[in-house]
């Protein structure tokens, strides 16, 4: 099967590669974790911008060498490391044997050859890595993959490799693609996005309701004075003027004093997370100043927005009728 596919137009590289979930075991502590059996030099495939820390080596066929993300070697929120290059670990994997069904283990010691930078790939950044050699024996796979890592030549033939092997094993094959994982993210990071445009939306009409409020109050609890400067000449035009900068100066310091807080969370927020999780220590919120502008923007107009109509009322008051109102 790897043959045929490597044997496919527009493939480059067919990596074959075991996969299990394990144990590791070091200084009296314990992780478990997905370990990746493959040939270690072929890892610079599957993550190009790949780098390890100094030190480290790739013993490509070395049985007892086994590679460590960063994430791997040093948990987050442990003050000290899980393992370091060159320590010795010990894997542990759990099976059930398919002649008796009982629950078995194997184990095997191996040395830390390396530990990986962090990639932003989340499959290699939360594993670790040895030769097909140790995986065969120690998963107990008897020479059956459990999958296999297909290379493109370049990013614009990835679709056509797919239906070269779709047409080769009909559609009941699994096959998981950048741009089918692109995909998903971009569809969860839509649903979340308009639910939280739906909350902004909501605060926004809140917002408004609050100063139409706010400004109606005010209109019936200065009547009087409404109808005293319109009694001494006073034109609608200037009334509503008054009213309606009014509703800019609430706009104006709510909006400011809303997107200062805002800008100060984020930060509060993102510091929060990385002192729980060193992996989110190099974070930072980006606040981007068109964005910002648009966003005050949209508040202060809608200050004034809500504020016509209570500037309209006062300004159509007719004075004689203010002048009566108790």
């Amino acid at each position: 099967m790897v043959s045929r596919i490597r044997s496919l137009p527009f493939v480059d590289e067919v990596i074959p590669s075991y996969q299990a979930q394990v144990t590791l075991e070091s200084r009296g502590k314990s992780v478990d974790t997905t370990v990746f059996s493959i040939d270690p030099q072929k890892l610079y495939v599957i993550a190009p911008t790949v780098e390890f820390v100094e030190g480290s080596s790739i013993r490509q066929n070395d049985p007892s060498a086994i590679l460590l993300s960063d994430r791997v070697a040093n948990p987050p929120g442990e003050a000290s490391p899980f393992a370091v290059v060159g320590q010795t670990l010990r894997v542990k994997y759990t099976f059930v044997d398919a002649d008796t069904g009982k629950q078995e283990e194997e184990s095997k010691s191996f040395v830390v050859s390396g530990i990986m930078e962090p990639t932003g790939n989340p499959t290699i950044d939360n594993s670790v890595i040895f030769n097909r050699i140790s995986g065969n024996s120690l998963l107990q796979k008897a020479g059956k993959y459990d999958a296999l890592l297909v290379a493109a030549e370049s990013g614009n033939h990835v679709g056509i490799v797919e239906q070269e092997i779709r047409s080769l094993y009909g559609n009941d094959i699994g096959i998981t693609t950048a741009a089918a994982i692109l995909e998903t993210i971009q569809e969860f990071t839509a649903g979340f996005t308009s639910f939280i445009l739906s909350i902004a939306l909501v605060a926004l009409l809140v917002g408004g309701v609050g100063i139409i409020t706010t400004l109606y109050t005010s209109v019936m609890e200065r009547i009087k004075e409404i109808g005293t400067m319109k009694a001494i000449g006073a034109q609608g035009s200037f009334i509503l003027a008054l009213f309606l900068s009014e509703a800019l100066t609430i706009g104006v310091f709510g909006a400011t004093l809303g997107m200062a807080l805002g800008i100060a969370g984020g930060y509060i927020l993102v510091a929060g997370f990385a002192s729980q999780d060193s992996g989110s220590s190099g974070l930072v919120p980006v606040y981007r100043p068109a964005d910002l502008a648009t966003v005050w923007g949209l508040s202060v107009g809608l200050s004034i927005l809500a504020g016509i109509y209570p500037a309209w009322k006062a300004s159509r008051l007719p004075p004689i009728v203010a002048l009566r109102r108790e």
